[in-house]
This record gives structure tokens, sequence and C-alpha cells, in this order.
């Protein structure tokens, strides 16, 4: 089992690529703290994980827009499992508009919460990690971390930030013992993008040249895999897992 005894947290645990990790993380035999909105499916989706999983998931309230609330992850965390092996940065939201019509607001929240929230919860994550003289942090970033496209000024801006703190972070922390690394999904196959009109979901089908959408539990082996020790010398890294979307496009 790749995590096994490993304790890892996943912010916005609760539903996509969130919760296909903390799966995957139980099922690889670590313990788990899914971390997400107090108001949302959060608690329930903690619930049934730890009856399918013999106990090792608990349930976490947090948003990563809120710096107490970032920082008061990793007490409980410590005090019910003993560390914080490894961290997977996920909570994020979308947004689209033309650069002209992008309100202030709307776009300082999506970097708020894109960027900073990955920051904030990292910060608290790394101090911890130091301690221990150990630990990976996973941030989930975007093939729109490394590529432009039309109406995503906010989303864009923020993922190719959370790829260049990613960067940082590795430096800084590999003294440390701890790795940083990152993932950069493409489309992937949700319930969002299932509400599209169907000549919309073709379009994002033709993108990628395998000819399909990801799947989530597809970006949760390549979290796992990083948060692993088969990954001890990876670290500074992005796994693009885009069905090939960015390879003819540098």
């Amino acid at each position: 089992m790749r995590l096994k005894g490993k304790n890892l947290i996943v912010t916005g645990g609760a539903s996509g690529i969130g919760l296909a990790t903390a799966e995957r993380a139980l099922q690889e035999g670590a313990s788990v703290v899914l971390a997400d909105l107090e108001q949302g499916d959060g608690a329930q989706r903690a619930r049934a994980l730890d009856g399918r999983h013999g106990g090792r998931c608990l349930f976490v309230p947090a948003d990563v827009g809120d710096t107490a609330q970032a920082d008061a992850l990793v007490a409980p965390t410590v005090e019910a499992l003993g560390s914080v092996d490894v961290v997977f940065n996920n909570a994020g939201i979308g947004g689209m508009a033309p650069a002209v019509d992008y309100r202030d607001e709307d776009f300082l929240r999506t970097i708020d919460i894109n960027l900073t929230g990955v920051f904030r919860v990292a910060r608290a994550a790394l101090r911890q990690m130091y301690r221990q003289g150990a630990g990976s942090i996973v941030n989930n970033a975007s093939i729109l971390g490394v590529l432009g496209q039309t109406q995503t000024a906010a989303y864009s801006a923020a993922k190719g930030g959370v790829i260049n703190l990613t960067r940082t972070l590795a430096l800084e922390a590999a003294a440390h013992g701890v790795r940083g690394n990152a993932v950069a999904p493409g489309y992937i196959d949700t319930p969002l993008i299932a509400e599209l009109p169907r000549e919309q979901r073709e379009a994002l089908v033709r993108l990628h040249p395998l000819g399909r959408l990801g799947r989530d539990v597809e970006v949760a082996h390549a979290v796992v895999f990083l948060g692993s020790d088969e990954a001890s010398f990876i670290t500074g890294a992005y796994l693009l897992v885009d069905g090939g979307y960015a390879a003819g496009k540098s």
C-alpha cells in the first residue's frame, strides 16, 4: 500500500477530485482528514468513507479563504492521528468572464481561494512538517496554469501562481525533508461538465488527444503517487494529467 501509515489532509474533499483522492488514499492505507466548508456535504461524505474504511476518515470544517480556519486544520489532525504526512491542496472555485468585464471583487475572490488559500494551508502544514522533518504537499493546479484560455483571467492567473508557488515552497522545504509538487489536470468529467450542452461537451472532448475527458480518480492516482515514498526524489514538479491536451501547445 502506497500510503500505509500516513496521515493525509484533503481540502475541498467533499466532491470531485478531492473526494476521489480521499477514497484512493484510504484504499492505499492512509488515514484521511476530509476538509471542506461546514455547510456542505463534507461531514456526510467523511462518515460514509469512515464506515467503508475501518474508521480512518474524519471531517474537519475549513474555509481556505480564512487564515484562522486554514491554520486550524493542522492541530486536530495531529491530535487525532499524530502527524500530517501529506496535504492535498484541492479546494478551489471556477468562474469565467472576458477580462474587460471581470469585476474586481470576483477576480480577487478567485485569487484568494485558488492561490492564497493554497498558500494558507501549505504554510500551516509546513510548520508541522518542519517539526516532523518529513512531509509532502501536493497542490492542485491546472492545464490553465501553463496555457492561456479566453475568459479565464482570474483562474489562469491563480493556477499559474500555484505552479510557481509550488516550486518556491519545494526549494524552501527541501532542507527540512519536505517535498512539494503539483498536479495539472485537463478537463475532468464532473457533474458540472455533464450539464453542458452537447456541442460544448464535445468541443471539450476534442481538446484532448486521447479523445475523452479525464476521470476524477485518474487525478487521484497522480496525487497518491506524488504523496507517496515512490516519489521520494520528485519535488518542485508539476504533473500534467491532461490526456495530451498540452502536448502540442508549447
